[in-house]
């Protein structure tokens, strides 16, 4: 079982990452699937897209939960039987979940030139200063774009925008600020091969 890393960021919070090595059969041994969650795996064209879909399956066993315990409400956000909250992402060879008594959410991406090429799409005039100054921009652009990967998926609203709604320091403190909302997050970067992935906690006010 390859669980990679578990990064405990306190009692009530806890991230979990695996590097996905096997095949779906493999990844398939030893789960137990909803009859709902086998229409969605069996609807991926993705081969990349089942094993990290099935690999964060294997990571709720390995913490004691399984899919039965994973549930998802009208918008799509998941949450966890007991109560928990839960956030769920996967990019090419990683899976990773983050579970917590408290709001969580969690991005894993893989570093890659293109980010350039939408870097204007999501993040302010600030934000681009940063990166505009920084010796690794590349870095700065895919840990600003995870960390607002990871703050949306804690808000229920639709109509957020990455660019005008959302802002992030590099100092790990970010917000989400709209007609509607307004919210305040602390986030860590943890730096993988390749990959950066950035999980966010709310900030109760």
């Amino acid at each position: 079982m390859p669980l990679i890393q578990v990064i405990e960021h306190s009692a009530d919070v806890k991230a979990y990452v695996w590097k996905v090595e096997e095949s779906i059969e493999e990844l398939l041994a030893g789960l137990c699937l909803r009859v709902e969650t086998q229409k969605r795996l069996q609807g991926m064209k993705s081969q990349v897209h089942q094993k990290g879909f099935l690999a964060i399956r294997q990571l709720l066993n390995g913490i004691g939960y399984s899919d039965f315990d994973l549930l998802y409400d009208g918008n799509g956000k998941p949450y966890l039987i007991d109560g928990k909250f839960i956030s769920i992402s996967h990019s090419f060879e990683y899976a990773t979940i983050i579970v917590g008594n408290v709001s969580v959410g969690i991005d894993v991406e893989k570093i890659r030139e293109k980010i350039f090429r939408i870097a204007e799409k999501f993040c302010n005039d600030e934000e681009l200063l940063f990166v505009g100054k920084s010796e690794h921009p590349i870095n700065v652009l895919t840990k600003i774009w995870c960390a607002k990967e990871a703050m949306f998926k804690m808000c229920d609203s639709k109509g957020i925008s990455f660019k005008d709604h959302m802002h992030v320091t590099l100092d790990g403190k970010a917000s989400v600020k709209g007609d509607s909302i307004n919210k305040d997050f602390c986030y860590y970067t943890v730096n993988l091969s390749g990959f950066t992935l950035v999980y966010a906690i709310e900030q109760l006010k």
